[in-house]
């Protein structure tokens, strides 16, 4: 009865992912945020504030990658991005894909031996500028600008739970932007 009480208080936070909508801006469909949440039992909603990420590291701070080595082609992952250096990181969808000399065949992709790794978004339309992004695996520190934002850490998604999670979100059509 204590949990029920506190949670129906709003005294109760727990720690969650927040999938963002975005106002409905579909270009925010596949990211997420790590939040607290709290009832609010008068409007029979949940208040969300940001909150560290489960890794360990601030929604702040750029995320140790320690999966870089291992990515191959059709690997889930997420990875951080934020607008702007102000703004705290979000966790945006993506798979691994090939590099650009490789046909996809898998006996031949030796795309997981290069030091560079394509992620790709496959959200966006084939041409748009979020389409596909491609970091080192060596030496990936944050990168980007104040125009198209900044890529942080990433971890690789292993299983099938977290996948569901997102494919559930997928957009009914491909984004353009």
């Amino acid at each position: 009865m204590c949990w029920f009480l506190a949670l129906e208080s709003g005294r109760f936070w727990f720690p969650a992912q927040v999938y963002n909508r975005e106002n409905g801006h579909v270009g925010f469909v596949l990211s997420c945020y790590d939040a607290e949440l709290s009832y609010d039992h008068r409007t029979d909603t949940f208040t969300a504030r940001i909150r560290p990420a489960p890794v360990g590291t601030s929604a702040h701070d750029l995320h140790s990658s320690d999966c870089l080595h291992d990515l191959r082609p059709g690997d889930h992952i997420e990875i951080q991005w934020r607008r702007n250096k102000e703004f705290p990181y979000g966790w945006w969808y993506g798979v691994v894909g090939h590099l650009e000399p490789c046909n996809g065949n898998e006996k031949y992709c030796r795309c997981h031996e290069s030091d560079n790794v394509v992620l790709e978004f496959k959200q966006y339309s084939l041409g748009s500028r979020w389409r596909l992004a491609i970091i080192n695996r060596r030496n990936h520190r944050e990168e980007g600008n104040e125009i198209n934002g900044f890529y942080g850490g990433i971890r690789k998604l292993y299983t099938l739970k977290e996948i569901s999670m997102w494919k559930q979100l997928w957009p009914s059509e491909l984004l353009l932007e």
